[in-house]
């Protein structure tokens, strides 16, 4: 993995846990925990979403939108699990 694209995938983290952080209200972890939610988001959705056969194309913005909605997934998933 190249410098440039280890940057490229921390950007696409930071923005699709900012996102996330955004569209599930009150329940952000701060720049470095959004980064880190937004990451394992992308990864919850590269493996979720081939398997129910989604694809929300490609590029910077597909990948963002890929990653946004698996870290918005991951919110959820801690939010109902602190209530419990």
């Amino acid at each position: 993995m190249t410098l440039e694209s280890l940057l490229v995938f921390l950007l696409i983290g930071a923005v699709a846990g900012w996102l996330a952080g955004v569209l599930v209200k009150g329940f952000g972890f701060g720049l470095v925990g959004n980064i880190v939610v937004g990451i394992v988001g992308a990864f919850i959705a590269g493996l979720l979403f081939p398997a129910l056969g989604l694809n929300l194309g490609g590029g910077i913005l597909g990948a963002i939108a890929n990653a946004t909605i698996g870290a918005v997934l991951l919110l959820v998933v801690i939010r109902l699990v602190k209530r419990a």
